[in-house]
């Protein structure tokens, strides 16, 4: 048989030679990648998609790999305020269960902070925001001069 009878060609495209010294030849060419086949769009369904605070019950919080996370409203933040704060003062355990030590500088200025958004939004806020602002403010008051002395 001929060498162009046959349905394949080899070619040595090793850097070195049996020796071991590096060969005369020029960089081998990388190979590209397979271009991806190109996906149809999905199709529009039917159904409205679901809201997103409202994950389906076989989803947990890392459903699909992403974090199902609350809905941006001023209730969330005061709350997440309010838990920095309780860190701060040492009433909330760190990521291994062990105990941080209280900040209270850190804890004042959260408080502060919250006191200035219970101002700045002062007349502006539905019934149940107020109330929690309020209740928030004086809670944590309470607590840092229960905590801090």
């Amino acid at each position: 048989m001929s060498e162009q009878e046959k349905g394949f060609t080899v070619k040595d495209r090793r850097r070195f030679d049996s020796s071991g010294d590096t060969r005369g030849e020029a960089e081998p060419q990388q190979k590209k990648a397979p271009e991806p086949e190109p996906q149809p769009a999905p199709q529009a369904s039917a159904e409205p998609a679901a809201p997103q605070d409202e994950a389906p019950a076989d989803q947990g919080p890392m459903a699909g790999g992403r974090h199902q996370l609350p809905p941006v409203d001023f209730s969330g933040l005061i709350i997440s305020l309010a838990q920095a704060t309780m860190m701060h003062l040492g009433q909330i355990p760190g990521p291994d269960g062990q105990p941080i030590p209280p900040q209270f500088d850190l804890a004042r200025h959260t408080i502060d902070t919250i006191a200035m958004l219970q101002k700045k939004t002062e007349g502006n806020l539905d019934p149940e925001e107020k109330k929690l602002i309020d209740e928030v403010v004086k809670e944590l008051r309470m607590a840092f001069v229960h905590l801090a002395g």
